[in-house]
């Protein structure tokens, strides 16, 4: 990259101004995590939109780390943010209006430049694929900042965290850290995603008709689209991504019960996908493929010197042919291959969802025949029609 494009990125991005962060803190924006060296001072050249940071904190040594903190944020073009780090709380905290205008001039005068990282536009397109549908209303809705540690406190209170055990580690270490500090605001600082229900229990309806409910989840989708999310597909799909990236990159419990909750509502659908909410299901099936993609990757990308064994990808157990993910999965191809008329982009993103599935972590899905997602031959007979709901049959 030449200077006077570089200098042009600058100037037109967001920049994040970190102000006295401990050297050896892992810090992270959105798929990118360093391990902060003694000069640093932020991040630049950051896009505009929607962003997560999330940090760590180290003891002197480097050897040791606290429960990650995340928060997301809505830059806008030459937007200075301004954070300093507080040695008690050990957290980023936002500094004094007239501090931040001070410090904000001195960035557009490029005072920091030198000291700033530059956002690596080459994950961009990766942030997006993890991100498109959240917007400055979903995170505003959810809450923006997670610290494992209370998060999980919070999830024991509640009873959701029956799900996912924590390791015996991770509990010694949330149990010895102290806490950040967020516990104390206000409760809009976190756990407020959408209640979805594990069961469904109608008043007036027992014996078959209740287990068929529970079978085919679409009259709980919708009741749930209507009700929490005022028919606003997207905005279910928003929530989605942002459990997803809250458990992924920021490690809550809460945000990765919530993601299997909203995976197994959807999954468990076999007559919304193929009559009244095929678009949602092209869309939904397009996130997950993009969100799995990037999770079981055996590495990440351009990160910086990030000490062996902190990690933000899926662990080994997702792997497993036993998992909720592998059933689930199973169960929905059989829904989209054995059907007589598929959606077009239904039927490309849930081959590309297999095809990830199988190639990547070596899922075998071919059992029984049609109902295992075999690909048709476009002269075959009994192949799925292809239908575009805009315009006919193709």
């Amino acid at each position: 990259m030449d200077a006077d494009t570089a200098l042009g990125l600058v100037k037109k991005g967001a920049t994040l101004l970190a102000l006295d962060v401990p050297p050896y803190t892992l810090f992270g924006i959105d798929t990118q995590m360093f391990s902060v060296g003694p000069n640093f001072k932020g991040i630049k050249m950051i896009p505009p939109g929607i962003h997560y940071i999330y940090y760590s904190s180290s003891n002197r040594e480097g050897s040791d780390f606290s429960p990650i903190i995340g928060f997301f944020i809505n830059a806008s073009s030459s937007q200075v943010i301004v954070r300093r780090w507080d040695q008690k709380e050990e957290r980023l905290v936002k500094v004094l209006e007239e501090e931040e205008d001070r410090y904000s001039d001195a960035v557009k005068r490029l005072e920091f430049d030198m000291q700033l990282g530059p956002y690596a536009l080459n994950q961009y397109g990766d942030w997006i694929h993890l991100s498109n549908f959240i917007t400055k209303d979903t995170v505003d809705r959810l809450g923006r900042y997670y610290n494992v540690l209370t998060v999980y406190l919070l999830c024991v209170l509640a009873s959701h965290v029956d799900p996912f055990c924590p390791s015996i580690d991770l509990f010694y270490s949330l149990k010895n850290s102290k806490f950040s500090g967020h516990e104390k605001k206000s409760p809009k600082q976190g756990c407020y995603y959408t209640t979805i229900p594990r069961v469904v229990k109608q008043k007036g309806i027992y014996g078959e008709d209740i287990t068929s409910l529970n079978l085919d989840k679409t009259h709980l989708l919708e009741t749930i689209l209507i009700k929490e999310y005022g028919g606003d597909e997207n905005a279910l799909l928003a929530e989605l991504q942002f459990a997803f990236i809250a458990f992924l990159m920021g490690q809550s419990l809460q945000a990765f019960v919530q993601w299997k909750l909203l995976v197994s509502l959807l999954l468990g659908c076999t007559e919304s996908p193929l009559r009244s909410r095929s678009s949602l299901f092209a869309k939904f099936i397009k996130v997950i493929y993009y969100q799995l993609k990037f999770g079981f990757q055996k590495e990440q990308k351009g990160t910086g010197d990030v000490p062996q064994g902190v990690s933000a990808l899926l662990e080994e157990s997702w792997l497993s042919s036993d998992s909720f993910l592998h059933r689930l999965c199973k169960d929905f191809f059989s829904v989209v291959f054995e059907a007589p008329v598929v959606d077009g982009d239904l039927l490309t993103w849930t081959r590309r969802l297999r095809s990830l599935l199988e190639e990547t972590i070596g899922w075998n899905f071919k059992e029984n025949g049609a109902a295992d997602g075999i690909d048709f031959d476009e002269e075959d007979e009994y192949a799925p029609v292809v239908v575009n709901l805009d315009g006919g049959v193709f």
